[in-house]
């Protein structure tokens, strides 16, 4: 995925309200900006940290600004983190369509935001005469509390369970059913579920694995000019 428009750098002043972020620009103004993440951001929203925007023309839009990536670490160590959860859909659509993503590859068909189970969407349906229906549910991960180990969630997550068990009834269906933990940042080497964080997401986690629903950590190249998947990382569960 390319940045349509450079983005702009900053630094953080404050998130507040969970979808907004007061923010002095390189260029020294001060600007108020969307913050697309539900998530409780952690580790990932004190002040002063750099920040990189991307900034919409759009004359309707209220605050023209998105918070897209924070920069930790400097020189050669540093590391690019994406906290934009409407991205990853359209990054691993992406990916299967150029077959970068092994294990969903070779269906005939891609279809996003597909409404099944009760009142819910699934983020991608892969469809094929031979292969038969993939589910596939995608979770933006970036948390990492110890050096190398990406988590997820970063905060309790009843939706994310409902999730699992609505995969659950579709591996049931005879439906191969998938979930991807998508990890927008290139410093993880391996992934677990945050257990401390949300016990019954882990437990559901769990209970969906052993009912035969496939789970894959996809690890992220981030740069300020795009965002593209880099390799399938080992310790889902």
């Amino acid at each position: 995925m390319q940045f349509k428009t450079p983005l702009l750098r900053g630094r953080l002043v404050k998130r507040y309200k969970r979808f907004l972020a007061d923010v002095v620009l390189d260029d020294g103004r001060e600007i108020t900006a969307t913050c697309p993440n539900t998530g409780s951001m952690m580790g990932l929203a004190e002040p002063g940290l750099p920040i990189w925007l991307s900034q919409s023309a759009s004359p309707t839009r209220k605050y023209a600004h998105t918070w897209e990536l924070v920069e930790l670490g400097t020189g050669t160590s540093r590391t690019f983190v994406g906290i934009n959860t409407s991205h990853p859909n359209g990054i691993v659509s992406e990916a299967i369509a150029e077959g970068f993503v092994q294990p969903l590859a070779g269906y005939a068909s891609l279809r996003r935001e597909v409404k099944y189970g009760q009142s819910s969407r699934i983020d991608i349906l892969l469809e094929d005469p031979i292969k038969g229906c993939a589910y596939v549910e995608i979770k933006n991960v970036h948390l990492l509390r110890q050096p190398g180990l990406a988590e997820f969630p970063d905060s309790r997550t009843e939706r994310g369970v409902k999730h699992l068990a609505e995969l659950t009834d579709m591996r049931r269906a005879g439906h191969r059913a998938v979930m991807v933990y998508l990890i927008q940042r290139g410093d993880a080497l391996r992934f677990q579920t945050a257990r401390d964080i949300d016990p019954k997401y882990a437990d559901a986690l769990a209970s969906a694995r052993a009912a035969g629903v496939e789970a894959y950590a996809i690890r992220c190249r981030i740069t300020p000019e795009a965002i593209a998947v880099d390799s399938l990382l080992d310790g889902v569960g």
